[in-house]
């Protein structure tokens, strides 16, 4: 009898204790969910338009395109272009050093990957002044796709992280506008450095951009990052990993310390053993919070710490 009273005692005890369990596991569920789409706006459940190859530029009558998602919204959407790696000579827009367009639409973007002219068909800077005609294309069509253009935001691995680094840092420089929307602003909020090249000219492969004509020296130093680094540029994201076997990891300290001397806006999260770093879920983690933080800052030139 004993045995039996107790055994009705404890069964509404353990009922009770799973509904709280299950309760406290659906609001951590919830939590969850609101940290993984931390920068962008409310997407959930909202339809999301996908384009491929949008000429978003032309040069000498070749379309530059770019691959476009979105999602349908009522508010305005924070922009992302990706601009992939590949040494400038190789890569495409849709490979494992760009974003997943769709992925971040749902995150709630106006995202855009673009291709961009490659040294081997047209010499530097063709490849930079491809991503200043996407900046400017996303202001000129910021109506049409309900994009915040106090929030364009610009991601890029490898010789991509170079190249918006250097937007970052340098702006147009002395790089006539190509591709057309030549009086529209090239405005960004903050950029995203993933594995990337800072010093061209202390790069092994920091070769390979050569202009057509003049001295091509001059022309790695004025495409180095490192040496526009300015204390009102733009916030810049840098990740990199100690066992990088294209890019030493020298070569983005020395722009961290760069960074930090002029008291520019940079955050550095450093890895011992990612290797060449792709577009991973911890960059993505990481591009998150920074976008998050800076979307809330009240001036987007505001400093966060380096570390």
């Amino acid at each position: 009898m004993t045995r039996v009273i107790c055994s009705l005692f404890c069964i509404p005890l353990l009922l009770l204790a799973f509904v709280v369990w299950a309760l406290a596991a659906e609001d951590n569920a919830a939590e969850d969910n609101d940290t993984a789409k931390p920068a962008g706006n409310d997407s959930t459940g909202a339809k999301v338009i996908h384009v491929e190859d949008v000429v978003y530029g032309r040069v000498w009558g070749a379309g530059l395109l770019a691959d476009i998602a979105y999602p349908e919204s009522q508010q305005p959407l924070p922009a992302i272009i990706s601009v992939h790696g590949g040494r400038w000579k190789g890569g495409d827009k849709r490979d494992g050093s760009t974003i997943v367009v769709k992925q971040w639409a749902e995150f709630g973007f106006f995202a855009m990957s673009i291709d961009y002219r490659l040294v081997d068909c047209t010499p530097a800077p063709a490849c930079y002044q491809d991503l200043q005609c996407a900046i400017r294309f996303v202001h000129a069509h910021a109506k049409g796709y309900n994009i915040d253009t106090n929030r364009i935001f610009l991601i890029g691995q490898s010789a991509g992280g170079h190249m918006v680094s250097l937007a970052a840092t340098l702006g147009d420089g002395p790089f006539p506008r190509t591709g057309g929307w030549e009086d529209v602003s090239n405005d960004i909020r903050a950029a995203i450095s993933v594995a990337a090249n800072y010093e061209l000219t202390t790069l092994s492969w920091g070769n390979i951009w050569t202009p057509a004509t003049g001295d091509a020296i001059e022309a790695r130093k004025l495409a180095s990052p490192v040496n526009h680094v300015k204390k009102d540029m733009k916030p810049l994201l840098i990740l990199h990993s100690d066992n990088d076997q294209s890019v030493p990891i020298q070569n983005a300290l020395g722009m961290v310390e760069t960074l930090k001397k002029a008291g520019a806006p940079c955050t550095f999260h450093r890895y011992p053993d990612a290797g060449h770093m792709g577009i991973t879920d911890e960059v993505i983690k990481r591009s998150l919070e920074f976008i998050k933080q800076q979307s809330a800052e009240d001036s987007p030139d505001k400093s966060s710490a380096a570390h």
